[in-house]
């Protein structure tokens, strides 16, 4: 792994993690909930600073981030400094006391007017754990802005068919708008190609399409392709390139991020549904390689175009990294959302102990599933 993949390994995991701990903290603070420490990485501390209450932390290793609740008491954020500053283990509680106020605007006693996570009101708590997976969203948008702004988009709409495959079979002709698959609106070309590569085992495709301002609706049965191991339609190119450097940018824009969120959704179903395999998951390794493959393919096409396709990595990471932290699951932000919602209706919160087992329980769970996805990515690196 060369040294340029792992500086822009760095920059699009910075990209997504900063947002998404950024969008924790900035609506903690407006809904006056105390945030102790924002971190970005895991491991031993590289730099770190005080400001308004809060302990801005960089790390070694590049695997996530956290924005840590709680409006502490000064004898507790003394004590939180020392553990996350191992120089200052040997100095006294006073020269920890000053020095937190001579970096910080506020002192420790305005500190402890800020809320506690669990003493902010329900709704105030839900928007605070939603607000990390918006901002992947909002990242997403912001993203897909610039690419879209130099790159353009493309509409779905065929330009080659396969001799002797489905599609042409079913009377598809060059020319022809893809308009709906299995119902859904299809507004990228990109999209056609989700479709087809979930569709594992080649059930019949409705696919809806416009010509010559008609619409019409066909049903197509996909054939095996065995030199990619997978069922085709039979669409050559179903890409047609839309300049966006106009009012268009907006609207193109969100479908780039549809598209995403589309993608993600489907392949975290194909999974669910036991149609996927270990190798179509990800970790940070998996991700380093596929930066690193990118590069190597951009490189001769100059940095703008390096750059703009480590956009585009960034911004379907950062999709994926909302739709991953709304699932249901404890320890992500979407299970502690679910004992929010439960308080919200109940009026009362789940007693402490029981929502305890199940966060443990959710992050026994996730380590389990992280060293997997880590063994997996090794693997497949050496082999």
């Amino acid at each position: 792994m060369s040294v340029t993949t792992i500086i822009w390994f760095i920059f699009v995991f910075c990209i997504i993690v900063v947002s998404h701990e950024f969008g924790h903290m900035i609506i903690a603070k407006m809904n006056g909930i105390q945030v102790d420490e924002f971190s970005i990485g895991m491991g031993p501390k590289i730099f770190g600073f005080h400001r308004n209450g809060t302990y801005y932390v960089l790390r070694w290793l590049p695997l996530g981030g956290a924005c840590i609740f709680g409006g502490m008491g000064e004898e507790d954020l003394l004590e939180s400094v020392k553990k996350g500053d191992g120089s200052k283990e040997d100095e006294s509680e006073e020269d920890l006391t000053q020095e937190i106020i001579e970096d910080s605007t506020d002192d420790i006693s305005s500190v402890k007017k800020s809320l506690k996570f669990k003493e902010a009101p329900v709704w105030a708590r839900i928007s605070t754990v939603v607000a990390g997976p918006l901002f992947n969203f909002i990242l997403a948008y912001l993203i897909a802005l610039v690419i879209v702004w130099f790159y353009g988009s493309d509409k779905p709409v065929i330009q080659e068919l396969m001799d002797g495959y489905p599609a042409a079979q079913a009377g598809l002709q060059v020319g022809d708008e893809i308009v709906k698959i299995n119902g859904t609106h299809v507004y990228v070309g990109r999209e056609i190609y989700v479709d087809v590569f979930v569709n594992k085992d080649g059930q019949p495709m409705e696919v809806t399409y416009k010509r010559d301002g008609q619409i019409y609706t066909t049903v197509i049965v996909p054939k095996f392709y065995e030199e990619e191991n997978r069922y085709l339609m039979g669409l050559t190119s179903y890409m047609e390139y839309i300049d966006c450097r106009n009012s268009s940018l907006f609207k193109y824009s969100l479908y780039e991020v549809r598209y995403g969120l589309v993608a993600t959704v489907k392949s975290l179903g194909m999974l669910l549904s036991g149609k996927g395999s270990k190798d179509d998951i990800a970790g940070p390794i998996g991700m380093a390689k596929i930066i690193g493959d990118v590069e190597e393919v951009s490189k001769p096409y100059g940095f703008l175009t390096t750059l703009m396709n480590m956009f585009n990595i960034a911004m379907l990471l950062s999709i994926n990294l909302g739709v991953m932290n709304m699932l249901p699951i404890p320890a992500l932000d979407g299970g502690r959302l679910i004992f929010l919602l439960i308080e919200a209706i109940r009026g009362k919160p789940v007693p402490a102990d029981k929502e305890g087992i199940v966060q443990l329980a959710g992050v026994v769970l996730l380590f389990a599933l992280m060293i997997f996805v880590m063994f997996n990515d090794i693997m497949r690196f050496f082999n």
